[in-house]
Order: C-alpha cells, then sequence, then structure tokens
C-alpha cells in the first residue's frame, strides 16, 4: 500500500509505468543492451523495444553502438532522463517526510522497530 501511494507521485503524464521502471533499471544498473535491459525489468525484448522507442522519442535514454558487437547497442539514460528519476525521488521523500511527521512518536518507535525485523527477514 504505501509502495502504490509513493508510486502515484511520480509526474503524471511524464512517462508510463513500464517507462518510468525501465528508466530506473539504466540509472541504477547503468548502461545496458536491450536484451539486459528486458531481462532486468522481466519483460520481452519486443516489449522493451517498444518502451526504449519512446524513451528516446521523449529525449530520456540514448543509443550508442556497443563497443565489441556491431548488432548490438547500449541504452543510457540522458541528463533530462536523470532529471526526472530526481524529481520523482524528491515528491516520494517529501510524501515519506510528511507521513511520517504525523506519526506520534510511540508509532515512529513502533514503525522502526518493524523495520529492523523487515530488513532482518530480507537479508535471511
Amino acid at each position: 500500500m504505501v509502495s502504490r501511494r509513493m508510486r502515484a507521485t511520480r509526474p503524471v503524464g511524464e512517462l508510463t509505468p513500464g517507462q518510468f521502471s525501465a528508466l530506473g533499471s539504466l540509472d541504477l544498473a547503468g548502461a545496458m543492451t536491450p536484451r539486459e535491459l528486458a531481462d532486468a525489468e522481466r519483460v520481452r525484448p519486443p516489449t522493451i523495444t517498444k518502451i526504449v522507442a519512446k524513451l528516446e522519442a521523449g529525449g530520456f535514454v540514448q543509443r550508442t553502438p556497443h563497443p565489441t558487437d556491431r548488432r548490438q547497442v547500449i541504452l543510457a539514460p540522458t541528463e533530462q532522463g536523470r532529471e526526472v528519476l530526481r524529481q520523482a525521488r524528491r515528491a516520494r521523500e517529501a510524501w515519506l517526510a510528511q507521513r511520517l511527521a504525523e506519526l506520534t512518536p510511540d508509532e515512529r518507535a513502533t514503525l522502526r522497530q518493524a523495520a529492523e525485523i523487515l530488513d532482518r527477514i530480507a537479508r535471511a
């Protein structure tokens, strides 16, 4: 539920959820081939081809020739793409900070304890 609400802070109309996710993967993992991006996004190559085409047309992603395989290209976010991600991140952080500020001290303590437990579970 919290994750869904945080995703809703994304700039409206800028990117679809799939485009936003692909752009985020490129920013997080670094430049990669379309096949690697499709694998990272867990979608089929034709789907990522459409997503990348829209991102490239919008100026969010750039293609460069692969250094060793002329049949491939390397995808990377542009500065405009990174800026969209930064804006979305700032909006999510502001939303979360506001929600946390609304909690009582006891609720924040409970949340801190729950976060520690969830972190242990995730690391197991």
